[in-house]
């Protein structure tokens, strides 16, 4: 059946059901902006605008701008309600019921239905792209377009605490099922020219990492509102010291990602720039691959004990305190377990168990858990990192994780870096036996941190695997009493922190930068940052 014939159908139905939980507050209808045209700049980079083909930060920071959700966020907050919908809720433990505002429209003149919600979820599944957000979809089991307003989602687990904050995520943007392929991730310049957007903005032109161009939607009906500025272009950098160049001599209105800490600190003393704080969920952190690594089940010398030994000897010899104030000027902190400090269920498992029990490097502990395993050093490893995604400090970081390693005789590491469009391919296909990755939440809940890492199929595709965590995350997830689900959180991190599937080193803030005559640059626990409030002038 085509998608054209699918909507038909569905038009022709009878009946509108409307449920309880029509969020208090009136909805804002787009516009289509009068602010005066600006440019950000960034250091981050895409790698597909298709929300099935990409799960990484730059990506996400397009689609922010120009697909509608189910659920979103409004400004100042990390609380959840309806975006392109009226009403959202369990209708029963396994069914949540969500029913769209009438006459919604993609910016191309297509209607936006049920039909296109379901399409949208359905492709995820079917697609579950490597570098895809599928895997949050964990606890969905089929969705439903009941009428052309009306869409349930069939879940496996009752309950689910977090698949409202999950429609919000990189999971949840609604496509035109008219444009986009249900089998296949579709290629940006299709989506460009079948102007498939609904949110508060559109793209006017795209050169893949090099400028987009957005247009505010007048069509936009959700949570956010009508977009203050009408015209405004992305910038991408490959080089963080130019943008912070032309964020300080006024070239760029706004700088959001990736400015180094000395950029950071020096910015802060320029009265021609404002430097914006945010609350920060970002971590970065060490991915150990199982099969790869030294001693992976792949490897000519196979082992276990002496592998998770190996992941041992990193977490008892790496100096995060060091890193952040070497490295980072603070702007980044410590983080010695798998959910950011001041999250429920946050824990301090890895100060604990590695290094010298209170966070600093413990040189003998690394020897002894080689030794003990019979492990003959110094050990040969493989660390890759990626120089633009995360920033030129990516750099000094995993040179001087080098250096900590190495400086005990117990490994000599041979440190090489990757453009991200590459690495992003690259991580998956089992080339890196150990490598860096950062993450920034797709939502303000613990899980976000553990089910994307830790659960069977995970997004890391490192080959983790335990039984016994896959269960407690699922168990969380539905978990209503909530000083039991604290207690499954806080029993995930110390089942990973004893595997070590990848080692913690730093949490960080949010930052940007802005000329002084632009107002509206919010960063606020929803994680997202929006262009609709940017204002020049």
């Amino acid at each position: 059946m085509t998608s054209a014939s699918k909507k038909r159908i569905l038009g022709a139905l009878a009946g509108t059901a409307v449920f309880a939980l029509a969020l208090a507050g009136c909805t804002p209808t787009g516009g289509t902006g009068s602010g005066e045209s600006l440019i950000v700049g960034t250091t981050d980079k895409v790698t597909f605008i298709d929300p099935a083909g990409s799960y990484d930060n730059g990506s996400f920071a397009i689609m922010n701008q120009v697909y509608p959700f189910l659920l979103n966020s409004k400004q100042g907050t990390s609380d959840v309600e309806p975006d392109i919908a009226v009403s959202a809720e369990f209708t029963s433990p396994t069914d949540y019921t969500v029913v769209l505002k009438d006459g919604l429209k993609f910016a191309n003149g297509h209607d936006l239905t049920s039909s296109d919600v379901k399409f949208s979820f359905d492709r995820q599944l079917a697609i579950a792209d490597e570098n895809g957000p599928s895997v949050l979809l964990y606890n969905l089991d089929s969705v439903e377009a009941v009428d052309p307003t009306t869409v349930v989602f069939h879940l496996k687990n009752g309950n689910d605490q977090v698949f409202p904050q999950i429609l919000s995520s990189p999971a949840g943007p609604i496509v035109d099922e008219e444009v986009f392929s249900a089998t296949a991730v579709t290629p940006d310049a299709d989506i460009v020219a079948g102007n498939a957007f609904a949110g508060q903005y559109v793209i006017k032109s795209y050169d893949f990492n090099n400028l987009v161009e957005f247009e505010a939607n007048p069509e936009y009906k959700g949570v956010l509102g009508a977009a203050a500025t009408k015209n405004i272009t992305l910038k991408y950098y490959t080089d963080a010291s130019n943008l912070k160049l032309d964020v300080q001599e006024g070239n760029i209105d706004v700088a959001h990602r990736s400015l180094s800490a000395t950029d950071i600190a020096d910015l802060q003393g320029n009265d021609n720039v404002k430097v914006i704080v945010g609350p920060g969920g970002e971590i970065r952190y060490i991915v150990f691959n199982f099969d790869t690594q030294p001693y992976g089940a792949t490897t000519a010398e196979a082992d276990p004990a002496k592998a998770l030994a190996v992941r041992q000897a990193v977490a008892d010899l790496v100096d995060r305190k060091a890193i952040s104030d070497q490295v980072y000027k603070g702007t980044y902190l410590p983080l010695f377990s798998y959910v950011p400090d001041g999250l429920t269920g946050a824990t301090q498992v890895l100060k604990d168990l590695y290094g010298d029990g209170n966070g600093g490097p413990d040189a003998d502990k690394a020897a002894k858990a080689l030794a003990d395993a019979g492990v003959t050093t110094p050990v040969a490893l493989n660390l890759q990192y990626n120089p633009d995604h995360y920033g030129q400090s990516s750099g000094d970081e995993y040179a001087l994780v080098k250096s900590q390693l190495e400086a005990t005789g117990l490994f000599t590491v041979n440190l090489q870096s990757t453009e991200w469009v590459t690495y992003s391919k690259d991580r998956t296909a089992d080339l890196y036996p150990a490598y860096q990755l950062g993450w920034f939440p797709d939502y303000s809940d613990a899980d976000n941190y553990l089910t994307p890492f830790f659960a069977t199929n995970n997004f890391l595709a490192n080959h983790y695997d335990n039984a016994e965590v896959n269960q407690l995350i699922l168990d969380q997830g539905v978990e209503t009493d909530p000083a039991k689900r604290q207690s499954d959180i806080e029993e995930i991190q110390a089942k990973v922190a004893a595997d070590l599937s990848t080692v913690p080193l730093l949490q960080g803030s949010q930052i940007a930068v802005t000329g002084k005559n632009v107002t509206g640059a919010v960063l606020d626990g929803s994680f997202k940052f929006r262009y609709g409030s940017l204002v020049k002038g």
